[in-house]
């Protein structure tokens, strides 16, 4: 699932960007209002976590345009700990209210509860699963299962399931999976794409039949069942 976290200090942004990005999220990070309003209306994103003290435009703004297109779940970050403000955020729009400092453990907590209520995510059980053949995967608990029997994955081989079980049918380069897994710009010295997908494939595929997971010579990887 893809995160937005919209904060102006960069040592608290960097923060939350690796403690998400180790529990198995992509993130991006915009350290201004309009970068991070430009990002919340024309990205994909699952949730925003959302600072109200930002330099061009303060968290309401943004919290006020993304409510005129979006219903996308908002975590909102403050040093303001007053019970008006909270009621002034959650009355904008915002679903949720953390005040600074906080620990981690506590914002993780929060955010896997606003994703398993989220429009985007869970608005139905069906947007909570999906399955291809044999393979099936609940998004929220973040569980993969072949044939019946549990698969042992990390969070990254996850993300890397759950963007080819998204998208299956379709072709998926090295590049787009870089950028969507790893959150980085691909480097064609990089073997990592190449290193996942045989992992994650000795876990997923090479125990069971059919196969699923299929290299495009020149192309990239797709999920799909093939007849």
């Amino acid at each position: 699932m893809r995160v937005l976290v919209i904060e102006d200090e960069s040592k608290l942004a960097d923060y939350v960007r690796r403690g998400l990005s180790e529990a198995g999220y992509t993130v991006d990070v915009a350290s201004d209002g309009i970068q991070g309003r430009y990002l919340a209306l024309e990205g994909d994103y699952q949730l925003l976590v959302l600072d109200i003290m930002l330099p061009g435009i303060d968290g309401f703004g943004v919290l006020s345009a993304l409510r005129e297109k979006r219903n996308t779940p908002v975590l909102m970050l403050t040093a303001r700990d007053r019970v008006e403000d909270r009621v002034q955020g959650l009355q904008a729009g915002a679903d949720d209210y953390l005040v600074k400092p906080f620990a981690f453990s506590e914002l993780l907590a929060r955010v896997a509860a606003l994703l398993r209520r989220g429009p985007a995510a869970v608005a139905e059980a069906a947007n909570t699963r999906m399955a291809v053949c044999d393979l099936e995967m609940d998004l929220i608990s973040r569980k993969a299962w072949r044939a019946g029997q549990r698969l042992d994955l990390t969070a990254k081989e996850f993300s890397l399931l759950a963007l080819l079980a998204r998208r299956k049918g379709q072709i998926l380069s090295r590049t787009t999976i870089a950028e969507q897994v790893w959150d980085m710009n691909f480097d064609s010295d990089t073997n990592v794409v190449e290193v996942a997908v045989r992992r994650l494939r000795s876990k997923m595929d090479d125990p069971f039949k059919p196969k699923l997971l299929h290299n495009v010579r020149g192309m990239g990887y797709v999920l799909e069942e093939r007849t």
